[in-house]
């Protein structure tokens, strides 16, 4: 009999192509969106396909009973609110999605057999960290989105020990590719900077460009979700990157000849995210595969993705972060 997995945050950026790894592996698989940063087009070609099911809900208050739960192998728990920057506007709002939202879908699966639980966990609870980050490197939570990761990581390991459900814990860092979001909200570099290409108008960096992060490809992301879900390891942490950290100014190269405005260099920012990979390569066997320009090259002929995406200049960057400029220091 076909496996049969659970997405939860399905149709949204990692989630859909934890569903293409999923159903190319011959899976059955079921999703959980509400389509609140998630789109429908990001399953579009799997619509006929009769081992995907797809239910609008929302994590929090999705039935505990319904049957979208019934006989599942293994929970991918993606779904939540994400960017660090609105996290700073509405905390509350980040605490449900991300905190209760994780303890319903523990609380639908603690009764039931499952294989395990694998949990989309962010490197940002590190706050600046020593690079290569380690595992076990101290926790430093500067925002309320990385509190709300790193709280719902402690719930799932705490449901693990009491209810006896197996669970991993990925601490993704930066990760990138087709599908990322497109949303109304300030975020990660690429959906802005790709917008900003569409248009023909200058690239936004913050500081001078010379910092650098972990960009890890979704495509790799999904694999070590599969990885982890298979193995025999279980009730453990582990980062998820490249281990090669690559600028914004590099980035911005491979994009393309815009021309740039730098803006205020943000306080609380780490100058450099760096995930040490030991652990994962050896002990989920998992190691990455597309090389970083080769995903951007990827990015860049299905840039018409982000023809909807906001388009963000100096004015609009200066409101929407102004928040941090007040509480982030």
């Amino acid at each position: 009999m076909k496996k049969i997995a659970l997405v939860t945050g399905g149709a949204g950026f990692i989630g859909s192509h934890m569903v293409d790894l999923l159903l190319k592996k011959n899976f059955r698989v079921r999703v959980i969106d509400d389509f609140s940063a998630g789109s429908l087009e990001n399953l579009s070609k799997h619509k006929m396909d009769i081992n995907l099911k797809v239910e609008k809900a929302d994590i929090r208050n999705i039935n505990q009973n319904n049957s979208i739960f019934k006989n599942i192998n293994y929970v991918f728990h993606f779904a939540g609110n994400v960017d660090i920057v609105p996290s700073i506007e509405k905390p509350k709002q980040y605490m449900s999605a991300n905190v209760m939202g994780t303890v319903n879908i523990l609380e639908s699966i603690r009764k039931r057999k499952i294989t395990k639980f694998i949990y989309a966990a962010s490197s940002s609870c590190y706050g600046i960290a020593k690079t290569p980050t380690k595992e076990n490197a101290p926790i430093d939570t500067r925002y309320p989105y990385a509190l709300s990761k790193y709280l719902g990581e402690k719930i799932s390991f705490h449901w693990a020990s009491v209810y006896k459900i197996p669970i991993i814990s990925l601490r993704i860092f930066n990760a990138y590719g087709t599908r990322s979001k497109t949303s109304g909200t300030y975020g990660a570099a690429f959906g802005v900077f790709l917008k900003q290409k569409l248009e023909k108008k200058p690239f936004t960096i913050v500081g001078n460009g010379k910092q650098k992060r972990d960009f890890v490809h979704v495509t790799d992301v999904a694999n070590a979700f599969l990885c982890a879900a298979q193995s025999g390891k279980k009730n453990k942490i582990y980062n998820l990157g490249t281990g090669k950290p690559n600028s914004v100014n590099y980035l911005v190269s491979l994009l393309g000849k815009n021309k740039i405005v730098y803006l205020p260099r943000r306080i609380g920012e780490p100058y450099c995210t760096c995930a040490s990979t030991q652990l994962i390569r050896k002990e989920l066997k998992w190691k990455p595969n597309v090389k970083f320009k080769d995903g951007v090259v990827e990015m860049l002929k299905n840039i018409n993705y982000w023809k909807s995406a906001p388009l963000w200049n100096k004015k609009k960057i200066s409101i929407a972060t102004k928040n941090w400029f007040k509480y982030i220091n």
